[in-house]
């Protein structure tokens, strides 16, 4: 059966000797099948294999009534097939470009799900040999059972896999792949070092939305690829000569690089120019690309000192973020900061500590406290106002340097903490210049998977925090998740400050 069925010439032909003869097949068989009639659609002509309109001879295949009994037969049976032949189902109907919702998807996910344990690392790999296509990728990606099994054994597999196989997917897989790496914080440098080189190859015959997406992984994982000496160079190049075409794109590109700490001057002079601008003001993603360029500018003068072309006008300038990021409301539930922000209130006061500040150029805080040469916490209305940062509602319309100056003077006579800090309020002596500290709960999300390396934006708000003079105080997760109790997070406290 199985060489009859490999080697049929039709589509008809597949299906009837799978349909005429349920004695004969085995479980083996079904996926055989599947793989069949897809290579078989994809030499006819007409729309692409799950082109979804149920036009041409793919979508006529698949409305047959013989192909509906060979996939009632294959979920009818599927809990007696073996972990491979699951598996082998599964990839090839995402060859063949069934939906998510279909009852085949649908009856060998359940079955898959049920077994994931007795999974090994041959069933997961095998999904990615040598007849993988850029349709199969994204069905794969987007269910459940790989998505379970991302850690372990599928990244594993895909970095072994992905090397070899790069030159054969087209950009949309590879940007595909990137999203999911990005998404999932994996910091696996074989498979950001395959996007890289992909990258370096192609990027010229590639538009900045393509090149936005493949880039993305570098900074979300805060990594450098082995080849960013020329890589870098050339994403410059590219940029100079599509900068204009598609602005978003170009100050996500450059956002990314910025958080790598690498500065593309020339494409500066562009994106800070006044036609650059005028361009970006009258499209329909005018503040989004706002708060890019504002926070581009921030880094500038930050980061990048010896940069002496043109910046962004003041009267364009916002906050960044207004409020906490969008991943940190959502995983609230599972965040430490309710546990430091109770021990925090016990241990200090109310009226000695903000909560959830947003600080200029828009960066969230955790918790900000204010802190005397003496090693004091200061009620926040015992502060004087030239050493409160500018309130988060306010327009950031003075320069960063004005800020850091600023700062530095208020900071010059600041003495390192003392060994505990008291939680009564300062006597009169005690108030002196204030010191600005951080509290900075880092959750499990706030880093690659697996790592204690910091996301890039996380990592790029510490270093500007530090620039502007904050004293960051970090409490990591695999600190805090060791405490237990209100009187132990007191003490983890008063030891951090």
């Amino acid at each position: 059966m199985k060489r009859l069925i490999e080697r049929s010439r039709s589509v008809g032909e597949v299906l009837r000797w799978v349909t005429q003869n349920p004695g004969k097949v085995s479980a083996s068989h079904y996926p055989i099948a599947l793989h069949k009639l897809g290579q078989l659609l994809q030499q006819q002509p007409g729309p692409p294999v799950g082109a979804g309109d149920g036009r041409g001879p793919a979508g006529q295949v698949l409305e047959q009534p013989e192909f509906h009994a060979l996939c009632q037969a294959i979920v009818s049976g599927c809990a007696k097939f073996d972990n491979f032949s699951i598996v082998n189902c599964l990839y090839a109907a995402a060859a063949l470009g069934l939906p998510g919702e279909s009852p085949l998807v649908r009856g060998l996910g359940d079955e898959s799900r049920s077994r994931l344990g007795r999974f090994n690392q041959k069933d997961v790999s095998m999904v990615f040999s040598s007849e993988a296509n850029n349709k199969a990728l994204e069905a794969i990606f987007s269910s459940q059972l790989f998505y379970e099994n991302r850690q372990e054994r599928f990244i594993r597999s895909m970095a072994e896999w992905l090397p070899r196989k790069a030159e054969n997917l087209t950009p949309y897989t590879m940007a595909l792949i990137a999203k999911y790496v990005a998404r999932h914080r994996l910091r696996e440098p074989r498979l950001l070092d395959t996007i890289a080189n992909f990258l370096l190859k192609r990027g010229e015959q590639l538009d900045s939305k393509v090149i936005q997406k493949l880039v993305f992984p570098f900074s979300r994982m805060n990594y450098r690829p082995s080849n960013h000496g020329e890589l870098f160079p050339k994403l410059e190049a590219i940029l100079e000569q599509k900068a204009g075409s598609s602005p978003l794109a170009t100050v996500n590109i450059l956002m990314s690089m910025f958080q790598l700490s690498h500065f593309p001057q020339t494409v500066l002079h562009q994106v800070f120019s006044p036609g650059f601008i005028t361009n970006v003001m009258s499209s329909p993603y005018a503040l989004i690309v706002r708060r890019y360029l504002s926070l581009l500018d921030a880094a500038v003068e930050l980061e990048f000192r010896e940069y002496s072309g043109p910046r962004l006008d003041p009267r364009y300038r916002v906050l960044m973020f207004e409020h906490a990021l969008t991943a940190d409301e959502a995983n609230r539930k599972y965040s430490y900061k309710g546990l430091v922000a109770e021990a925090l209130r016990q241990l200090v006061g109310e009226e000695c500590y903000r909560q959830d500040e947003v600080l200029p150029p828009g960066y969230c805080t955790d918790f900000l406290l204010w802190i005397n040469r003496s090693g004091t916490v200061l009620p926040l209305s015992r502060v004087p106002a030239a050493s409160r940062a500018p309130p988060a509602t306010s327009p950031v319309t003075m320069s960063l340097r004005s800020s850091v100056l600023a700062l530095t003077s208020d900071l010059q006579d600041f003495a390192p903490f003392a060994a505990e800090t008291p939680s009564s309020p300062p006597g009169p002596r005690e108030s002196g210049r204030a010191g600005r500290v951080v509290l900075s709960v880092n959750d499990k999300w706030h880093y690659c998977q697996n790592s204690d390396i910091l996301v890039g934006s996380r990592a790029m708000r510490d270093r500007h925090l530090r620039l502007l003079g904050y004293c960051l105080v970090q409490l990591p997760y695999t600190e805090l998740e060791k405490v237990s109790g209100i009187e132990e997070a007191k003490h983890y406290l008063r030891q951090k400050l």
